[in-house]
């Protein structure tokens, strides 16, 4: 399959976010997902979600980080059939592969054999680094030492795993410190050349947690740090920008952002509920015509060239993926108007 790039585009994948559990081992300052009264989504629960998902090409899986270690969810497993939360994992993946859908999956901390039973059922995978350095409000998050994150990084790059990282701005980390964790995901890639793209995600204090009197950093930082990010990774690593965490994407596009990563008409945003996804048709609006938006899938083009995907998802990025690696018959705009 021949892949090219286009310049002055944007993308993005439709997906239907499946939040597994909100159990999690982590204590984070800012989280509020996280429960100490976990749920666990049923098999039929799943199904439901997928089914609905009619436009998505992406099932996203999110949960807590090694939600096995925290008290009862090892119980509700066995009852469910299940030895371990990777068999569960598997089995979710697996059923997102029969209703048509990519699994992406963003496991936390991982070791190299549970990310090499996952890497076959995935299309791609991902892991925040969020900083590359120690701070207060991971302090009762061991899952969060910086070097556990890169040791699973690193893991993905072994695999040959395509995967989505990055930095988790204004949790009391400094620009310097923002710049350096950059640095480590440029070097990262560069050792492995698994990085798809490098989300910037601005911190937004939730309710009830211990940072929900925390200022998000501006807009302003935000797009400074857009654009040293460019500047720092490599062309081929695609920048993120949340596009329902900030006001207007325009401005961040122009800094040098390429992609706005997963958008679903099914399911909210589960890790920042009080923010709804905007309507394609706005992300456009917002573009003002300088740069038109083009579907992809959960895998980027030039890892679907190389056939890093997942030997159980290769099936069906046959179906899914065009000539150019993008979506087949995917979402592609025309000239935007000029109001946003």
């Amino acid at each position: 399959m021949q892949i090219t790039e286009k310049p002055g585009i944007v993308t993005f994948t439709r997906n239907v976010f499946i939040p597994l559990t909100n159990a999690c081992r982590n204590r984070c300052h800012y989280c509020g997902f996280r429960s100490d009264n976990p749920s666990l989504m049923t098999s039929a629960e799943v199904s439901k979600l997928l089914s609905k998902a009619i436009n998505a090409t992406e099932a996203l899986f999110t949960f807590g980080e090694k939600p096995d270690e925290v008290e009862g969810v090892s119980e509700k497993l066995k009852s469910m059939g299940f030895r371990s939360f990777i068999d569960y994992l598997l089995h979710m993946n697996a059923l997102a592969i029969e209703h048509g859908k990519l699994p992406h999956t963003n496991a936390g901390v991982l070791g190299y054999e549970e990310m090499k039973r996952l890497k076959g059922f995935n299309a791609s995978m991902g892991l925040m680094l969020e900083q590359a350095v120690e701070l207060e409000c991971h302090e009762n998050s061991p899952g969060k030492k910086p070097e556990e994150r890169i040791r699973s990084i690193i893991n993905a790059g072994k695999l040959q795993i395509p995967f989505t990282t990055g930095i988790l701005v204004g949790i009391g980390e400094n620009l310097y410190e923002d710049l350096y964790s950059l640095d480590v995901i440029s070097e990262l890639h560069s050792n492995y050349g698994h990085i798809q793209e490098c989300i910037i995600q601005n911190f937004k204090p939730k309710k009830g947690t211990v940072m929900e009197n925390t200022p998000p950093p501006s807009a302003e930082t935000m797009l400074k740090i857009v654009r040293e990010a460019r500047k720092i990774l490599p062309q081929e690593v695609e920048i993120q920008i949340p596009p329902n965490l900030v006001d207007d994407i325009s401005p961040f596009i122009k800094a040098g952002a390429g992609d706005i990563g997963g958008i679903s008409d099914t399911t909210i945003d589960y890790i920042n509920p009080e923010a709804p996804w905007p309507e394609i048709e706005k992300i456009e609006r917002c573009l003002k015509g300088e740069y038109f938006l083009k579907e992809r899938l959960a895998v980027y083009p030039r890892f679907i060239k190389v056939g890093w995907y997942g030997k159980h998802t290769g099936h069906l990025i046959e179906q899914l993926a065009d000539e150019n690696g993008y979506r087949k018959n995917g979402y592609v705009s025309g000239k935007g108007v000029n109001e946003c």
